[in-house]
């Protein structure tokens, strides 16, 4: 038991000890004023936002350093092929090597670059024909061709009438028309009823109307052998043609069958060959006159449906042969292996490739794609310097600049037919072409980024995106180029659609189209370096998310 003599000194002691300095004395009394103080429990400190410290690091001040070296003249526009794009494939390989990427690919000279063959071809202007009667016609004055041609040798042929080429609900113009192994005749644009496309929801013009390619693709699909597109509007096959003439005049590329892992009979049937032929032309070609085809136009839009055509379309005779070479090429990237789910990958990536020069001109691609390429470099960095102090990504990444886009997406193809890394370990590809620039439908000083494919195969990719913005960037997220019925296609343009097709969930960041787009105009200093930043700044911290999660994002859709 205490002794209560020691306990009420104890006591005394204590309230002592808890006086404050300014205590009152009276009459011979001390009055001990006491304050009990309640302890608070400590605060822990907030945990480090690792994904903040390491998206700082993406400065626009690196960007514009690689970007003027990139886009500068002495890379003379990056044509895959070309002296540019292997000067940028070497810096490309340096800086993933300088900054502490491994090199991926095995059996290369080069562990950064992966090799590969591609196909160029020309039109052989000198034996180019088309004849219609006794009437011959001019090639890039009365007609000119898209894509590959199967008439080689002259050639005759009877072709059929298939209407506007449209096969959409109930309205199919190839309802009664077997065209298998057959040339067909279509009308350019779609059937108007009232001023407004007859076929479109929304009263814009559907992609029948704004897209040839959507009819190539059909004809293709019905076994057409060839596709001759007939302008009603005589300026409008004019401005067509003076817009596409510098493109029709360069060189195509395309993958050799054996790239593909095929024999040339085991390749996959070409598109269609495309002809588009002049007003006055197409007109002989139907055997009609601009009276016979506004009858039919207006008969079709009354209808509402395909209505038949008194047109017979004459015979006509034709040559148009190309010239083949074969050249090598490169893939560039680099390689930041992960902690415990490395076996996992993410690819990041960018097109590096331009327009090359045309007709003295350089065309230097300071927004497609330096933009992108650059950010994927400055991506890199940042993921290794989070990695050398200690805070590295528990899955993998692949920074993957790809060249061939321009040409037709045949770099991010070769890759994903040859992958470094297995697609079914893939597990995102994050890809960015156009970040640095404002495009038309906004204005300068719009904190926006458009957004493609985010919700196409995984809804948790979009999900994990929208949540990053909001957290940390704040950006207006435009989605208009990821709506089914986009008439520019913008989904199927870029190289993530290669992955997409393979089943691997995608984002493309973009910013669209501008005045400058494939232009020799599209130059550094015209880059919005500070917007561009951001933009970037959202991608990293989608991908710090998708290869620090403890869950691989799930598949759950198949809209490809």
């Amino acid at each position: 038991m205490p002794n209560p003599l020691l306990s009420a000194l104890a006591l005394a002691a204590a309230c002592v000890a808890l006086a404050p300095a300014s205590q009152a004395v009276a009459q011979g009394k001390t009055k001990v004023k006491t304050k009990t103080k309640t302890e608070q429990p400590a605060t822990a400190a907030p945990a480090t936002d690792w994904s903040v410290n390491y998206a700082n690091t993406i400065t626009q001040e690196d960007l514009r350093q690689h970007l003027s070296v990139l886009a500068s003249d002495e890379y003379e526009g990056r044509e895959t092929g070309e002296k540019g794009q292997k000067m940028a494939a070497a810096y490309l390989a340096q800086q993933f090597r300088q900054i502490g990427l491994a090199g991926p690919v095995k059996d290369s000279d080069n562990p950064f670059i992966q090799h590969f063959t591609l196909e160029r071809s020309l039109w052989d202007l000198a034996k180019m024909k088309l004849q219609i009667g006794k009437q011959s016609y001019a090639w890039m004055t009365d007609f000119y061709a898209s894509g590959d041609s199967p008439f080689s040798q002259e050639t005759t042929l009877q072709p059929v009438f298939a209407g506007y080429g449209i096969e959409q609900g109930d309205y199919n113009d190839y309802a009664t028309l077997d065209v298998k192994g057959k040339d067909v005749v279509v009308l350019l644009g779609e059937p108007l009823k009232d001023g407004k496309p007859l076929l479109s929801t929304t009263g814009k013009p559907s992609k029948w109307g704004t897209d040839s390619r959507a009819k190539a693709a059909l004809a293709t699909e019905k076994g057409a052998r060839s596709v001759f597109f007939v302008n009603p509007d005589a300026a409008k096959f004019t401005q067509s043609l003076t817009r596409l003439k510098p493109y029709l005049q360069r060189p195509r590329m395309s993958m050799p069958a054996q790239a593909l892992g095929m024999s040339k009979e085991q390749a996959p049937v070409a598109r269609a060959a495309t002809f588009f032929v002049s007003t006055p032309v197409g007109l002989e070609l139907l055997n009609t006159s601009a009276e016979g085809v506004a009858k039919y136009q207006a008969a079709v839009a009354t209808a509402g449906k395909p209505t038949k055509a008194a047109f017979r379309p004459e015979k006509v005779v034709i040559r148009a042969p190309r010239k083949m070479e074969t050249f090598a090429t490169e893939n560039v990237m680099g390689y930041l292996e992960g902690s415990d789910k490395k076996d996992e990958v993410l690819v990041v990536s960018a097109h590096y490739d331009h327009l090359g020069i045309r007709d003295g001109k350089v065309f230097n691609g300071a927004d497609d794609d330096g933009s992108g390429t650059v950010s994927v470099l400055e991506m890199a960095q940042a993921f290794v310097q989070a990695k050398q102090e200690g805070h590295g990504p528990r899955r993998s990444i692949l920074f993957l600049t790809v060249t061939g886009e321009e040409e037709g997406l045949f770099g991010s193809e070769y890759y994903t037919d040859h992958p470094v890394f297995p697609l079914e370990q893939t597990i995102a590809d994050l890809n960015l072409d156009m970040v640095g620039r404002t495009d038309d439908k906004h204005k300068v000083g719009d904190q926006y980024v458009c957004l493609v494919g985010s919700d196409k195969l995984s809804s948790e990719l979009h999900a994990i995106n929208e949540a990053m913005n909001k957290q940390y960037t704040q950006l207006d997220l435009d989605y208009r180029y990821n709506d089914p019925a986009d008439p520019e296609r913008v989904y199927y343009r870029s190289d993530h659609y290669n992955f997409a097709k393979h089943r691997v969930p995608v984002i493309f960041y973009t910013t669209g189209d501008h005045a400058d787009y494939h232009q020799e105009t599209d130059e550094v200093d015209k880059i919005e370096f500070p917007l561009m930043e951001k933009r970037d700044r959202l991608v990293f911290h989608t991908a710090w998310e998708l290869v620090n999660r403890d869950q691989r994002i799930v598949v759950d859709s198949n809209k490809p």
